[in-house]
């Protein structure tokens, strides 16, 4: 059994680490840790883990040596503790921003700090599947992208990679559900501030920006938006084709790319209600949905991605990045095809 802590557990992206870590069947949870609620019991504060776990919240003190530990807490946060769990597991998968971006400035410019453990920034391995399988087969440190970010790269990796779009700025347009702002979010996310808003909170200068940036080499921009969804993200990007490129290579571009990955599907049907990528019918499974409409005249490509923010977009990317490195199948714990209707 693989003997897994998760940092972090009473958050949003922690309750789901500890629903996917308790129903794997190969993964023992033996730490959920809380600043907050240590001696509480995990489903008084994640009611759906209710009859499925007995565990109690505990301080990062009484966590033992463990394989893998998990850090879901708030930004800013990992890099001061990271010392401590690289010398307590074997594996550290981190979920917070805090390693996503490997220069300083970069950090500095995008989250307003200077990095705590610069050193370690080139040692963390991006945990996206997709792009980085084989070396998270051996990573000791992986760092699982924003959810905005694994979706703006999914939907555009295909293209990037065979040369079909001008390596020109791309320009990302985002929605995000209010789980995405974490558990403990101010005002704004009280429910009679968020419901029925649409709130552009990032007009420029979004960090999933960046994450785009390094892992496609293209100039990006984002307007990120909140929508009343609670969970799920979806982006619309917009790129210029290059010349000669028609709607044919597009489709066999992602038809190659995707054809054997697990938990990237394209949809891009010409008729029915759901014929591109909608968050909704993605709401806890761990499927990343890529789509793309071309106006070939134009020379205009829009590519649409969809996922749930706090699975593919967090803790499932990061179970699947476990299964990768600890030899399992990597749909291990992870078939869950979401809800219809809902």
């Amino acid at each position: 059994m693989i003997r897994a802590a998760v940092v972090g557990a009473a958050g949003y992206i922690g309750g789901e680490l500890l629903r996917l870590l308790i129903g794997h069947p190969e993964v023992e949870v033996v730490g959920a840790v809380s600043s907050r609620f240590p001696g509480r019991r995990v489903d008084g504060v994640h009611p759906n883990l209710r009859s499925a776990t007995d565990l109690l919240f505990c301080s990062a003190d009484e966590v033992d040596e463990c394989d893998t530990v998990f850090l879901a807490t708030p930004h800013r946060a990992a890099m001061t503790q990271i010392d401590r769990w690289i010398g307590q597991a074997k594996q550290v998968i981190d979920l917070t921003g805090d390693f996503r971006l490997d220069d300083t400035e970069v950090y500095r410019r995008h989250y307003g700090t200077e990095h705590a453990a610069p050193r370690l920034l080139g040692d963390f391995v991006p945990g996206i599947p997709e792009l980085h399988r084989e070396r998270l087969g051996t990573a000791d440190l992986v760092s699982v992208p924003g959810c905005m970010a694994v979706a703006g790269v999914l939907a555009l990796h295909p293209l990037v990679t065979r040369g079909l779009i001008e390596p020109t700025a791309v320009r990302f347009d985002a929605r995000t559900g209010s789980s995405g702002s974490g558990a403990t979010a101010g005002t704004a996310n009280l429910h009679a501030e968020r419901s029925g808003a649409m709130r552009v909170f990032a007009p420029t200068g979004h960090r999933h920006e960046a994450e785009i940036s390094r892992h496609l080499g293209i100039p990006v921009t984002m307007t990120a938006t909140g929508v009343e969804a609670v969970r799920g993200v979806q982006t619309i990007g917009h790129a210029t084709l290059r010349p000669g490129v028609d709607k044919a290579a597009v489709r066999r571009a992602f038809r190659e790319q995707y054809r054997n990955e697990p938990f990237v599907r394209l949809v891009a049907h010409q008729r029915g209600t759901f014929r591109y990528p909608e968050p909704k019918i993605l709401l806890g499974s761990n499927f990343c949905d890529v789509g793309y409409a071309v106006d070939e005249e134009a020379g205009r490509l829009v590519t649409i991605a969809a996922l749930d923010n706090l699975m593919k977009g967090g803790a499932g990317n990061a179970v699947q990045c476990l299964n990768i490195r600890m030899g399992r199948p990597e749909t291990l714990g992870l078939s869950f095809p979401g809800l219809h209707p809902l």
